[in-house]
């Protein structure tokens, strides 16, 4: 996929954007050091080259009752086509997965899972993951505390 270029007014709107998605055209151009008119222009411009993909809310997992947090390091028993397949359509089945990678090294996938406790959790892993005879192997680390997170990427 090209690499999309983009001038400092760009940036300087997605870093806003990033930062507060609500805010109005006219709040985002004066931050960005623009008039209404280019600033909208650029940012519509960008959201037609797929790079402001969605505006989205963010949502406090704690204050909904989802006090477990857990990466889940996954091997499959096998890397063929129709195994991965059939695992790809559990993460996406599963909502308590919030992300997945394909990753290198000594595990196939980590999951980044969320759940309303640490019962709630062996219960996803128990029936959902390993239940689905795909899985061999599959390793828990509980989140004890999140020192960062972000969804805000750096354009720098």
């Amino acid at each position: 996929m090209p690499r999309i270029e983009l001038a400092e007014a760009d940036r300087r709107l997605l870093r806003l954007v990033q930062a507060d998605a609500r805010a109005s055209t006219q709040d985002l151009a004066e931050a960005a050091g623009l008039t209404s008119s280019p600033a909208w222009r650029r940012l519509k411009r960008l959201e037609d080259l797929g790079v402001i993909r969605a505006q989205v809310a963010l949502l406090d997992a704690a204050k909904l009752g989802l006090d477990a947090q857990a990466y889940v390091q996954v091997s499959l028993t096998d890397h063929t086509e129709p195994t991965v397949a059939q695992f790809d359509a559990l993460v996406r089945a599963a909502p308590q997965i919030l992300e997945c990678a394909r990753v290198t090294g000594g595990f196939d996938y980590i999951l980044r899972v969320v759940t309303r406790d640490a019962e709630d959790l062996e219960r996803f892993l128990m029936r959902r993951l390993l239940a689905s005879g795909i899985v061999r192997n599959a390793m828990t680390s509980f989140v004890l505390r999140q020192t960062k997170s972000t969804t805000e990427l750096p354009l720098d």
